[in-house]
């Protein structure tokens, strides 16, 4: 293995269940607005349909690794996507022209 390999190794953080599933809920939290797109650094609109999806790839994850994953592992999942269907009935119930201030945050542990 090449020392660019390596370096390249030792920068990667290692991938796990719980930073797959903290991606698609930070993915989420980017489409409800909450929080900064991370390629432009800035806050959009909402994007109902977009954070929807991201819930609907979290429940299918849940449904498709039931009896699989760790308590803690399950523990946070079901969390995040209690969070996120709190969240957009918030945001659904408010439309999207609500003011970022006005609207409950998702928080990203």
């Amino acid at each position: 293995m090449s020392d660019e390999q390596h370096a390249y190794d030792d920068q990667e953080p290692a991938l796990s269940f719980a930073a797959f599933v903290l991606s698609l809920a930070h993915t989420a939290a980017v489409h409800f607005g909450d929080i900064p797109d991370p390629v432009s650094g800035q806050t959009g609109r909402s994007n109902l349909p977009a954070a929807q999806q991201m819930i609907d790839i979290l429940s299918l994850l849940e449904q498709k690794t039931r009896g699989n994953l760790s308590p803690e592992e399950r523990q946070l999942l079901d969390q995040i996507l209690y969070e996120l269907r709190l969240r957009w009935v918030d945001a659904a119930g408010k439309g999207q022209a609500s003011q970022p201030e006005e609207k409950s945050r998702i928080i990203i542990p």
